[in-house]
């Protein structure tokens, strides 16, 4: 492995690395000042590749490409916002805002160390500010798959929850260390080569670790093992019984019903037995901790209410609701009672005893001889004719010491609604289709945003194969039986087959496309003869008119210069729109990646005064909006820089 690079490094010309704040096998994260931003801090993670061939080292640097265009689509205040993410010195780097705070992991050792753990009322108030960060990356289609204690900072100017560690690099190390080359590659025969497994063992579902799947429903899994963690103190391995995989936690704290039931629900084992969207656990707290609160006293023994902002001071902040919550226990009762009257005013003195009349002795007598009878006709009739059961409600009892049954603690299942959610939608629709020599054949689909369609074709070497998009909307890419990408983001495909083996046609919907059909057609032909075919040659098809992808660019404030990363190719031009103003200089140029530029003034016509087609620099004459496009002969990342300065530069 690789050292950390020194205190006071400068990377990109902007970031300044401070401290090292953590490392693992996979990569480490630096805490660095952007002086491109005053000097505020910043964090910066660093991919460290478990081998060191070119090979590797390309394949690392196009998932963590890919992977940081997940995470540039998230904007969401209580989620660490993505910065930036370069190569410098054959290193991969990635930057995100610094949270400063602690971990629940840390809170929880702080108060576990003076024999405490969180309360009802504190984790009740974790799930409300959590779960609409959890809904707002599961509705763009991303699952974190790593939520724990150690995951979820309770930021310090706000007091807010903030989830961070997505995961990205310890899948694309996970990747390398199991000889993938990405989750979805394929291997000859058209399986997936080995699963990736992301999520802290006890806390990742059963899903996650032994298929690599995740859904919606995985993320709440590991929320609610984390808030039975917070509940109790002790770790998933305490709470869990692998022989007859059922949870245990209700031994070691004591809830309201509902939150068990809420909880229980959420570790479900099956996938689908569990709430299958933020939406619906949000709606079951609302059910259990809505409910009005009676005026008149408690009767003894009922459970008391406390007030969801009665939370401790450390977890105290923007809190915008008061929730009324029910605390499973029963209210102390006096250790001591005193005899004497004056001491309890409920008590009055007695002036006779009853005994003392006959009459009543007898009518006593009376009373108790039918009371006996009565008693004795009951039990008769209730053996010879024993009541059925009482349908069990939807509360969780559980008694403090484990029943000999299977599953004591499973939760009970919810009664059917009028409309049932579903179950988590698959990303990836896969079929396998048989062509023989000289047959074609045309599929159909539907894809939505985030999702797509997989064909597996058998072909021999020499073989032509061709697939065609004969609809808008969609693109294909096509996988060789060794893995190797043999087109990206194309319509049409055709090729004269190298190896023997079997082909996978992958189709997804264009960047932007929320919904779209497709009609796809394959055909698998032999090499043709040498005598001439009396058939016309087929023109080839011509290639599809590239999608333009334009974004504006605002310089930070206080800055002149900003660095963007990207991924560009024949089938996408990526145009920079920049504002200048006579006299500024305007200037753009490749740091990275196998692209050439192209600017435009205001009026759309071409600027000379190029550098080898990779390096542009001007003095405005003219005020308005220039373009700059990024244009690539192949799929490849890149690295732009921009510049805008008064003044003719140095």
């Amino acid at each position: 492995m690789r050292p950390p690079l020194p205190a006071g490094t400068i990377l990109q010309t902007r970031y300044r690395l401070l401290r090292v704040l953590g490392q693992g096998g996979f990569g480490r994260t630096y805490l660095a000042e952007d002086q491109g931003r005053f000097s505020e801090l910043c964090a910066i993670k660093e991919l460290i590749p478990p081998q060191s061939d070119p090979y590797a080292l390309a394949k690392s640097k196009e998932l963590f490409q890919r992977e940081a265009q997940i995470l540039y689509q998230i904007q969401h205040p209580q989620i660490p916002q993505f910065r930036a993410n370069f190569e410098q010195d054959q290193r991969l780097f990635l930057v995100q805002d610094y949270v400063e705070g602690q971990s629940y992991r840390k809170l929880l050792d702080q108060r576990k160390a003076e024999g405490l753990t969180f309360n009802e009322a504190e984790v009740v108030q974790l799930l409300q500010r959590i779960l609409p960060v959890l809904a707002h990356i599961h509705a763009k289609g991303i699952i974190h798959r790593d939520i724990a204690p150690d995951n979820i900072m309770l930021r310090e100017k706000d007091n807010l929850p903030v989830l961070i560690d997505f995961g990205v690099v310890k899948e694309l190390a996970n990747q390398f260390q199991t000889g993938m080359i990405h989750p979805e590659t394929w291997q000859q025969g058209g399986t997936v080569a080995q699963h990736t497994t992301v999520g802290k063992l006890g806390y990742a579902p059963s899903e996650q670790i032994q298929t690599g799947r995740a859904y919606p429903c995985s993320d709440l899994y590991s929320l609610a093992v984390t808030v039975v963690v917070l509940l109790t103190g002790r770790e998933p391995q305490a709470l869990f019984d692998d022989n007859t995989l059922t949870w245990y936690w209700q031994r070691w704290t004591t809830v309201s019903p509902g939150l068990a039931q809420l909880l229980n629900r959420m570790l479900s084992v099956r996938p689908g037995d569990r709430y299958q969207s933020v939406s619906e656990v949000a709606q079951a707290l609302q059910n259990i901790y809505a409910m009005p609160v009676s005026s008149s006293p408690p009767a003894t023994g009922s459970v008391p209410a406390i007030s969801v902002s009665s939370a401790s001071p450390a977890l105290s902040g923007a809190s915008t609701t008061t929730h009324t919550l029910a605390v499973g226990h029963v209210p102390d009762l006096p250790l001591t009672r005193s005899n004497d009257p004056s001491s309890n005013p409920s008590i009055s003195r007695p002036h006779s005893s009853v005994w003392d009349d006959p009459l009543a002795v007898t009518l006593v007598g009376l009373g108790l001889v039918a009371l006996t009878g009565i008693g004795s006709w009951a039990i008769v009739r209730a053996v010879l004719n024993p009541a059925p059961q009482p349908t069990p409600t939807q509360s969780v009892v559980v008694s403090p010491t484990p029943q000999p049954s299977p599953s004591p603690t499973t939760s009970p299942k919810p009664s059917p609604s009028p409309s049932p959610s579903p179950s988590p939608s698959p990303t990836t629709i896969s079929q396998r289709l048989r062509l023989r020599n000289g047959e074609s054949a045309i599929e159909t689909g539907q894809l939505v945003a985030r999702q797509r369609a997989i064909y597996l074709i058998r072909g021999r070497q020499g073989q032509e194969m061709s697939a065609t998009l004969l609809t808008e909307g969609t693109l294909m890419t096509v996988r060789g039986p060794n893995q190797e990408t043999l087109a990206k983001w194309v319509r049409a495909w055709r090729e004269t087959l190298p190896y023997t083996g079997e082909y996978a046609i992958e189709i997804t919907p264009v960047k932007g496309v929320e919904q779209s059909r497709y009609d796809v057609e394959f055909t698998l032909n032999n090499p043709a003869p040498p005598e001439p075919s009396p058939s016309p040659t087929e023109s080839p098809l011509e290639p599809a008119e590239p999608i333009i992808d334009t974004q504006a660019v605002n310089f930070p404030p206080g800055t002149s210069v900003t660095t963007l990363s990207d991924r560009a190719g024949p089938s996408v031009i990526k145009r920079y729109l920049v504002r200048a103003e006579v006299g500024e200089t305007l200037r753009a140029r490749v740091l990275d990646g196998s692209v050439t530029l192209t600017v435009y003034d205001p009026s759309g016509r071409p600027l000379p005064n190029m550098t080898e087609e990779r390096s542009w620099q001007k003095e405005i004459s003219q005020s308005g909006e220039y373009q700059i496009d990024v244009i690539a002969r192949r799929e490849t990342d890149y690295t732009l820089e921009i510049g805008l300065r008064a003044g003719t530069p140095r």
